[in-house]
């Protein structure tokens, strides 16, 4: 079942990041080519002189999440519609249609990338994807490399009504889900819906060998947590978007690698505009086999973590940390605070606190955080953060506990709803205010 097109490199056919580099320049003539067979590339660089190697790709602007949603819907399109496999769509926080297209070879290099990292599918896995299908390409792209491998695959979108965090924990259950795709955040509010469904998660559920995880920014802290609420079962993270499908996975020893044989990565400062390959800023991306849509210079507006040391996995991949989309923080105090930062003191607690459930909000002079805690810990657990808070991150806060229950009420875990299909006829005693309206 496994078959790569040949056209698509593999890990191993290059010896060191300098040859994977020679590899990405031969490669960009060709890839810039078929952007101009798009209109908005043509328009912008078919007067220009295109690069020959990706150390002269600044010479060329920038493409934003603006030009997509500008030249929807077909504006980005570099083949005909009729060699088009599927449409998607992202709005994220603008409401506005972002467009992205694959041809069926699009899809084989998405699923190829997909399946590289440390969670080996194999035909004998069940695998619950657990991120949106709808417009976006998260699911599509873990179902498709699921079924490529063989696995069977249970469709649990996390926007639809009729999965509620109950019946996940009976799915993850009752079929021996063995490798779960889903956001981190997931990963906590199922433990805890497990413990209200009066499951242990680390011990209930053997058939669970790992959770995959992406769409959030994940730290060391937050992972150790996931991983030993569920009795030590491992936490591998996948990093992508809408636009592109996976861009990194993460390598047997532990560390997330980006997909540099398939698009030249750029480390951008916002602020100078400099780019370099190795560094902190922006990711920008250039497909080398994208035909559907092809995107130079791509910024992806995720703040990022680029280097090129040696792994023990020898794949001679560069290797990146997510930062976020907001890595540049929020002031308090003048210092700029991010959500990493915060992250990894609250999860830096110690286990016997059972904190999960955090929120915070950036005051000028004060932030201020609350945590899920018990009463008899709460006096102790507030005192440790203030203390990491100041000595970590360097600004005051106010630090309050809360019941288990208030930031995320326990209704949300152990709730269900019914759901009824449109209908017309009602006998005697049914609620005939049920018409036509799907619950």
């Amino acid at each position: 079942m496994r078959t790569t097109p040949a056209e698509f490199p593999a890990i191993g056919q290059w010896d060191s990041i300098a040859e994977l580099y020679e590899f990405q320049d031969k490669c960009l003539p060709e890839a810039l080519e078929m952007a101009l067979r798009a209109p908005f590339h043509r328009g912008r660089l078919a007067a220009r002189r295109l690069p020959r190697s990706a150390s002269e790709l600044g010479a060329l602007p920038l493409t934003t999440k603006q030009d997509l949603r500008e030249n929807y819907p077909w504006g980005m399109l570099a083949t005909g519609k009729d060699e088009l496999a599927t449409y998607h769509e992202s709005s994220g926080t603008s409401g506005e249609p972002t467009p992205s297209y694959f041809t069926e070879a699009d899809w084989h290099d998405v699923v190829t990338r997909f399946v590289r990292g440390a969670i080996d599918l194999s035909p004998s896995d069940t695998v619950m994807v657990r991120t949106p299908y709808a417009m976006l390409t998260t699911a599509h792209q873990a179902h498709q490399a699921a079924r490529w491998c063989g696995a069977t695959v249970i469709p649990a979108d996390n926007r639809s009504l009729v999965m509620p965090y109950s019946r996940v924990i009976k799915v993850l259950h009752d079929l021996a889900v063995s490798v779960a795709w889903c956001l981190p955040s997931e990963c906590l509010l199922w433990a805890a819906a497990a413990r209200a469904a009066g499951l242990r998660p680390e011990r209930d559920f053997p058939a669970l060998r790992g959770f995959l995880v992406a769409g959030e920014p994940l730290t060391g802290e937050r992972r150790e947590r996931i991983a030993r609420l569920w009795g030590g079962v491992p936490v591998w993270q996948d990093y992508g978007s809408t636009e592109t499908g996976s861009l990194a996975g993460e390598c047997p020893a532990g560390r997330l690698h980006l997909w540099a044989d398939r698009f030249v990565a750029e480390v951008r400062d916002p602020e100078t505009g400099a780019c370099s390959r190795e560094g902190v800023g922006t990711l920008v991306i250039t497909t080398l086999f994208r035909r559907a849509m092809p995107l130079v210079r791509y910024d992806i507006e995720d703040w990022v973590r680029i280097t090129s040391g040696e792994c023990p996995c020898h794949w001679q991949l560069p290797t990146i940390e997510v930062l976020g989309r907001h890595a540049a923080g929020v002031p308090v105090g003048g210092v700029r605070v991010t959500q990493h930062q915060v992250e990894q003191v609250v999860f830096g607690l110690p286990e016997r606190f059972g904190v999960l459930f955090w929120r915070a909000r950036a005051r000028r002079d004060l932030l201020e955080v609350e945590i899920e805690v018990d009463t008899d810990l709460r006096a102790a657990a507030c005192a440790e953060l203030i203390a990491a808070i100041r000595s970590r991150i360097g600004v005051d806060c106010a630090v309050r506990g809360v019941p288990p229950g208030t930031l995320v009420p326990r209704e949300t875990l152990t709730g269900g709803r019914e759901f009824v299909k449109p209908r017309n006829l009602f006998a005697e005693d049914e609620d005939w205010h049920k018409a036509v309206i799907y619950y």
